[in-house]
């Protein structure tokens, strides 16, 4: 065995057997007892992998609705939560055994068989916080593909449209509800046939003046796609006999997991060509995003037999049941827009974070079920895929397996359409994840639920998840340099609490998540970790340190800031982040940033830098507070603090660079003041001081 040290905390092993006959290599490190494992790829059962069996590759598991063991993203990177992780670098069939067995043990095996005797790469990273490991883990494999900004959601899209004119309607809906939306994306059917990279049509008459209009609302467009071609289809004809003239599908397949082909085999390089040519057909009119769906047909085997497949590049099944996903990826993303697109998709592997900007966790129910529970769909059993709670863990495993952004169908996708309360609660947890997308099977957009309060609440939601873009982007370009993923399970976050729940997380550094995800429940058991937290409707102070069962109305997500922390956010009236043609009717952060606003929860001093160079500084003392800021490239016309949790009372002075600021008469006057400061009593007392651009520090006395 080899053993380099290839940077800080990161040794890489390479593992050769003179055997061979050696068709297994097995890694058995000794774990301490009780602290708890992630990673793994996305999982729908629990977030801590301690006691499961983790399989790397799609299996078949006849007990749940969907006949398989979901593991769409298999990740064969371990971290535990005494600052350690294990990555194996090989798309060999593999299974962890996390601590099953033995409460000390983990057990890992891989089973490169024939090529065994290329040996095994692994390696043993370590960290001061469970947390960085990730980071060690994108040294070796790469670092993530940020979306395009606008791309973080929120997104709006239907499972079948019905025509050009209903999606034209849908944007202007959108607009004239003020439901502030980035993007959409069309569902098949729109094309001729699955994949002739056109539009129907009798369908979408004149898609060239359908996307200008999108476009000129302040939305972009994707489109759905697959790697096949429908040989039944007529239309599909020309391009199948292309493909087949041509070799370019596999020379060898195994079973057809889809409903249309063989996939395309993206390994001949001529194949790859061709079809990245035929996307750039949509690309050039517009299209800046795809969600890529299926692409799951190679799994290593079928009821105890090799599933046989053989590609251009000499690989087989038992590489390719994950490597196939970095060909597809790849041949779109190279299609996107430099200043950043969207890719949307099923599948992934571990190194395809460098193509995959997001993933979305497949078909889900439209429940508040969990994953195996036993549920009724009116005369029929079964055992659920999972609903809001899978979905919620499904987003959770994946940040600390090297995917930081994540979409649900928000509203769930199987047995459509959801109810109110599942969708309202389905729709408060994507306000607070990291991509924000819209949508079941059953087209349920929310102006068509015929249910004002839902209407109310879902337009504060997805405009609360808008306004928190600030924070999000300069999390998320933080990624290149600490590694850290955006939604954190709280286990990882505070693994000193030595707790790991499935419904309770961290978005970044600063707040606390508790979505409710138990039908019909209106409170919430909330672990609250060391520190004060902030509620961020109402400015109710908690104390860290315990748990404590808090209100969750229907209309409610229970959410906490933390004490001593600054949230950047745009502007409340922020429609959209995209280009707009219509300023007037649209507002959007591509006209201007505007004026930024800042949340503060007073404590600690602290400071919070933008992706744009912004600075913004609090430090509260005993009988006074100082709030700083400086102006970046974006927000340049000033900012409006927010200090929550202020008190009843006024201040006695504030004090901008030792010039004292007027008093507004009222919130909207402050906001159409150049500066100044107003207090109100709302979220525990908030004082609300406004700036101009520049440098300021703001000095206040209570």
């Amino acid at each position: 065995m080899k053993i380099e040290l290839i940077g800080l905390g990161s040794y890489r092993f390479f593992w050769t057997s003179p055997d061979s006959k050696v068709a297994y290599y097995r890694l058995r490190p000794k774990v301490d007892a009780a602290e708890g494992f992630y990673g793994l790829g996305a999982y729908l059962d629990q977030v801590n992998h301690r006691g499961k069996i983790r399989a790397m590759q799609m299996e078949l598991n006849f007990k749940i609705e969907s006949g398989y063991n979901e593991a769409h993203v298999p990740v064969p990177l371990i971290t535990g939560t005494r600052g350690w992780g294990l990555f194996v670098d090989s798309p060999y069939p593999a299974i962890f055994d996390v601590a099953s067995q033995r409460n000390d043990l983990l057990d890992v095996i891989f089973a490169p068989a024939l090529k065994s005797s290329d040996g095994l790469t692994f390696y043993l990273l370590a960290a001061d916080h469970p947390l960085d490991i990730t980071k060690l883990y994108y040294d070796i494999s790469g670092y993530p593909l940020l979306p395009a900004a606008w791309a973080l959601g929120p997104w709006l899209w239907r499972d079948e449209n019905d025509n050009q004119a209903q999606v034209i309607d849908d944007v202007n809906t959108m607009r004239d509800l003020d439901l502030a939306t980035n993007a959409i994306w069309i569902d098949r059917p729109y094309a001729s046939g699955v994949n002739t990279f056109d539009f129907l049509p009798a369908q979408f008459d004149d898609p060239t003046a359908m996307i200008a209009e999108i476009h000129d609302l302040g939305f972009r467009l994707a489109l759905w796609h697959t790697p096949y071609l429908d040989e039944s289809d007529p239309a599909v004809a020309d391009l199948l006999t292309i493909a087949e003239d041509n070799d370019y599908f596999p020379p060898r397949n195994g079973m057809i997991l889809n409903h249309w082909s063989k996939p395309i085999d993206f390994t001949n390089p001529e194949a790859y060509a061709w079809w990245q040519n035929l996307i750039r057909s949509y690309t050039d009119l517009g299209i800046e995003g795809f969600k890529l769906d299926y692409a799951e047909d190679v799994v290593v085997g079928l009821l105890g037999a090799r599933n046989k497949w053989q590609f251009h590049d000499g690989s087989d099944e038992r590489t390719m049941h994950s490597r196939y996903q970095l060909f597809y990826h790849r041949v779109y993303a190279e299609t996107l827009p430099q200043s950043g697109g969207f890719l949307l998709c099923r599948g992934g592997t571990h190194g395809d974070q460098v193509n995959v900007s997001v993933i979305w966790p497949g078909d889900l129910d439209a429940t508040m079920g969990k994953h195996g529970e036993i549920r009724i769909d009116g005369n029929d059993e079964y055992l659920a895929v999972g609903g809001l709670p899978a979905s919620l863990i499904y987003g959770l495993s994946l940040g600390p397996s090297g995917f930081p952004f994540y979409g649900a169908d928000t509203g769930g996708y199987r047995h459509s359409p959801p109810d109110s309360e599942t969708f309202i609660r389905w729709f408060e947890q994507t306000a607070l994840s990291s991509v924000m997308q819209i949508g079941t099977s059953s087209n349920d957009v929310a102006w068509e639920f015929g249910n004002q309060d839902l209407l109310d609440w879902y337009r504060i939601y997805v405009r609360l998840h808008l306004r928190l873009w600030p924070y999000e982007w300069s999390l998320a370009k933080k990624i290149a340099s600490d590694g850290r993923p955006i939604q954190r399970p709280l286990g990882l976050q505070y693994p000193e609490l030595g707790r790991h729940p499935d419904d309770i997380y961290m978005f970044g550094d600063d707040l606390l998540v508790a979505p409710v995800v138990v039908h019909g429940a209106r409170q919430k058991e909330v672990i609250f970790p060391p520190g004060r937290w902030i509620d961020w409707w109402n400015g109710q102070i908690y104390e860290g340190d315990r748990t404590e069962t808090v209100e969750a109305a229907l209309d409610k997500l229970p959410l906490y800031q933390r004490a001593g922390s600054i949230i950047p956010l745009l502007r409340p009236t922020i429609d959209t982040l995209a280009p707009t043609g219509q300023p007037e009717r649209v507002d959007s952060y591509a006209t201007s940033p505007g004026v930024l606003y800042a949340r503060v929860a007073a404590g600690q001093a602290s400071t919070f830098t933008l992706f744009d160079g912004t600075q913004l500084g609090q430090e509260k003392q005993s009988t006074s507070l100082s709030l700083s800021c400086k102006a970046g490239s974006d927000f340049n016309l000033g900012v409006l603090f927010e200090v929550v949790a202020f008190g009843s009372q006024k201040p006695a002075f504030v004090k901008d660079n030792d010039s004292s600021l007027n008093e507004a008469a009222g919130l909207g006057d402050l906001e159409n003041a150049a500066s100044g400061w107003y207090h109100e009593t709302a979220k525990g007392g908030t004082l609300n001081i406004k700036v101009t651009g520049g440098e300021h520090n703001i000095e206040i006395s209570e």
